[in-house]
């Protein structure tokens, strides 16, 4: 396998655990320019970048280049732009209409037909993907809540559910539900203006705005929408200018029973510091949850996908893939294309056994392990509070909850002691750490919300 395309296909599977914007703003212009003695360098644009990639998307690549290789031991990380030798073609973009796993299935007869895995064009007026409708999205026990009430938007645009707010763990469909929300809209009326936007890209876009004077071209453009579709808005929290520019938006389009439709891996109220404004514009519509597919919907997940890939796949090999990923879509597709592409370069029929051989590395990588410092750091930035206030006696409420929370995972997750717990968060009596791991036990039985924040916080401790 060449540099080129192991790196083709790694950013396959990078794509997967990123949203659209993320990944087309940090993997744009990288490639792998050399591997040599276990250690994959990949070249980046500039320091910046660099930065950037070692401290949040390691993992990613890491993770990646090693289902591929499994002798890689780390990556590093030089600027750059490399060119592949003998290749004075432009080299297309990840997102330039590219197939998944283009390079290592290109010589492969048929393998083109077969794998047919294009990014459908976007759409420059709306930013809507295509690919994502109605038609290819599963209904399960999991999300059937929300997928009602996006049926309902459609039918009664900005009357019913306005906002809706639909929220729920990474890779479980919330961007495809959205979107398909939009490209339904279009298909019913294409004289109808609908408007999807990353928060990320909407940040991007008010910053530019604000440095050039022209803050009333962009609200005229947001505010002319009949649909505004937001996804991941638990980042327009990370500060007050963001948020007060999206509320005078927010609040025109409602006020002209325009529909908003927006997306966050968290419910409202447990988005850090969002305004009150904001957080009961949210609440007063229609919140609705996406939890994790049961198994029996993560077979029909497989068995969409394999029918959509034209191949065979037999179904003892489809139920140990839906065995093998329980918690993420997108991870439980990659785990089905892995199998599939390397079948195809084995030649070897897929099997149960086959199956078994390929996701074994994967299942074996030795568990993620976390520590008392993972734990307050997760803590202290999902709820916006420093790790030294978990450590103080302050017992305002936005620091007597989290606290008590750092206790009860230092409790499950780490097994420590009550009293070596009490000692490390602030010297507290071990009966302090006893009463919060009951109350929080207690909590969770009757407030599913706790749960989803539970479950951001350990993908944050665990990374």
């Amino acid at each position: 396998m060449t540099h080129d395309e192991l790196w083709q296909n790694a950013l396959t599977e990078i794509e997967l655990n990123l949203t659209k914007a993320n990944f087309i703003t940090w993997f744009k212009h990288t490639a792998v320019a050399n591997v040599e003695n276990g250690v994959v360098t990949l070249s980046v644009p500039n320091g910046f970048a660099r930065e950037w990639l070692q401290s949040k998307y390691h993992k990613f690549i890491l993770r990646a280049v090693r289902n591929l290789n499994h002798e890689v031991k780390d990556v590093n990380y030089i600027i750059g732009q490399y060119k592949p030798v003998g290749d004075n073609k432009k080299r297309p973009g990840p997102h330039e209409k590219r197939r998944m796993f283009e390079a290592p299935i290109g010589n492969i007869p048929g393998a083109e037909e077969e794998f047919s895995l294009r990014d459908a064009a976007i759409d420059p007026a709306t930013n809507l993907n295509p690919r994502y409708t109605f038609e290819s999205f599963i209904v399960g026990s999991f999300n059937e809540l929300a997928h009602a009430a996006a049926q309902s938007v459609i039918k009664n645009l900005g009357g019913a559910y306005n906002p809706l707010f639909i929220y729920g763990g990474v890779g479980l469909g919330k961007t495809h539900l959205i979107q398909a929300v939009g490209n339904e809209v279009l298909k019913q009326d294409r004289l109808r203006r609908v408007l999807y936007v990353p928060t990320e890209r909407f940040m991007g876009e008010v910053v530019e705005a604000l440095s050039g004077q022209s803050m009333g071209r962009l609200k005229d453009k947001y505010r002319s929408v009949d649909l505004l579709i937001i996804d991941d808005v638990q980042f327009i929290g990370r500060t007050e200018k963001m948020q007060e520019e999206f509320f005078h938006i927010f609040n025109n389009l409602y006020q002209h029973n325009k529909q908003i439709l927006v997306s966050s891996d968290r419910p409202p109220k447990s988005i850090p510091t969002l305004e009150e404004r904001l957080r009961s514009r949210f609440e007063g519509g229609m919140i609705a949850d996406i939890g994790l597919p049961d198994r029996e919907t993560r077979m029909m997940i497989l068995k969409n996908k394999v029918g959509a890939k034209g191949v065979i796949v037999p179904d003892d090999a489809l139920w140990h893939i839906a065995d093998s990923i329980k918690t993420n879509i997108r991870e439980l597709e990659g785990a089905l294309n892995r199998v599939v592409i390397s079948s195809k370069l084995s030649n070897n029929p897929i099997s149960l056994e086959e199956t078994k051989k390929i996701l074994s590395h994967a299942a074996q990588e030795p568990r993620r392990f976390t520590s008392l410092k993972k734990i307050m750091k997760a803590v202290s930035e999902f709820y916006d509070v420093s790790e030294k206030e978990l450590i103080d006696h302050s017992r305002r409420k936005e620091v007597v909850r989290p606290r008590q929370i750092t206790m009860y995972l230092l409790r499950e997750d780490l097994k420590s002691s009550f009293p070596f717990i009490g000692e490390k968060l602030g010297k507290k009596d071990h009966t302090t750490v006893i009463h919060a791991c009951k109350k929080i036990t207690k909590e969770l039985k009757d407030n599913p919300s706790l749960d989803d924040e539970l479950h951001i916080i350990r993908e944050n401790m665990y990374s």
